[in-house]
């Protein structure tokens, strides 16, 4: 049973989920971006077209991952969800890149 001051804010808990979504939603489209420019490319588009195609999908997923940060149950899930996504999309972004070359 959950009483009334778990489910209160802290300010930790609010420090916590802003800090997921804003730093933790730019890591994730930031990885985004770098997969999604290189796949871009290795696909035979130009480097600038690429790069604005997923620049221009990346404003609503940010606005998505924002928003999730502060409606998600657990904040720890949050902070693994984009840690995790925007390491896995760099470092995919990055061995894509290494392969090309």
């Amino acid at each position: 049973m959950t009483t009334e001051r778990a489910r209160t804010p802290t300010a930790l808990r609010i420090v916590s989920r802003t800090g997921a979504s804003l730093l933790g939603s730019y890591g994730f489209v930031w990885g985004l971006v770098t997969l999604g420019t290189v796949l871009g490319v290795a696909a035979g588009m130009p480097f600038e077209e690429a790069q604005t195609l997923v620049v221009l999908v990346a404003f609503p997923v940010f606005l998505a991952c924002f928003c999730w940060a502060f409606t998600a149950r657990s904040v720890l899930l949050v902070w693994l969800v984009f840690a995790a996504g925007a390491a896995a999309m760099s470092v995919l972004g990055w061995l894509t890149s290494r392969a090309m070359i």
